[in-house]
């Protein structure tokens, strides 16, 4: 079989690629949820998102399990911080991500849709600390809103009115 284009993303992420647990990095810290809207504001219901974030005591001390004879990922054993999650958004675009309090401030964040040619990269800012980088009137599309302690809202807004701010890494 022949490699398929980019063009052709999807749908396949919802039972492809996403595991049991795959959102669940770290439980007893954060909760960091929200939507994927699309260009009309309409919830994508099969988005992949991974994220990535460095542990909260310094150096990656853990990764992910895998079978000794396959090879095969096998998953979290909830002890080993892997700073790594995989979420898909259900029927309603939703999806959410545990994680343990960061450092930094922000949870990065690349984003897989049906539409996309390509993976687009984000930050979700924990904090009112968005890069200098990003002009002052879109520096909200990047930050999460603390709905209560230690949890954050973070919709992803695909393009349109209020089109999340995603980065260029070269």
């Amino acid at each position: 079989m022949n490699p398929t284009p980019s063009q052709t993303v999807g749908p396949f992420y919802g039972y492809a690629l996403p595991f049991q647990g795959g959102g669940d990095v770290a439980l007893g810290g954060i909760v960091l949820h929200g939507h994927v809207y699309d260009g009309a504001a309409q919830p994508v219901p099969d988005a992949l998102l991974e994220t990535w974030q460095p542990s909260p005591g310094g150096p990656l001390p853990g990764s992910m399990r895998r079978d000794p004879v396959t090879g095969a990922i096998i998953g979290r054993h909830g002890v080993d911080f892997t700073g790594w999650g995989r979420v898909s958004t259900d029927a309603s675009g939703r999806w959410v991500l545990r994680t343990a309090a960061t450092e930094l401030p922000y949870v990065s964040i690349c984003v897989f849709a049906r539409g996309l040619g390509h993976h687009l990269y984000t930050r979700a800012y924990l904090r009112d600390e968005v890069d200098a980088r990003v002009p002052p009137e879109r520096r909200a599309t990047l930050l999460a809103a603390e709905e209560r302690p230690g949890v954050y809202r973070f919709d992803i807004r695909l393009q349109g009115e209020r089109e999340t701010v995603f980065l260029e890494f070269g």
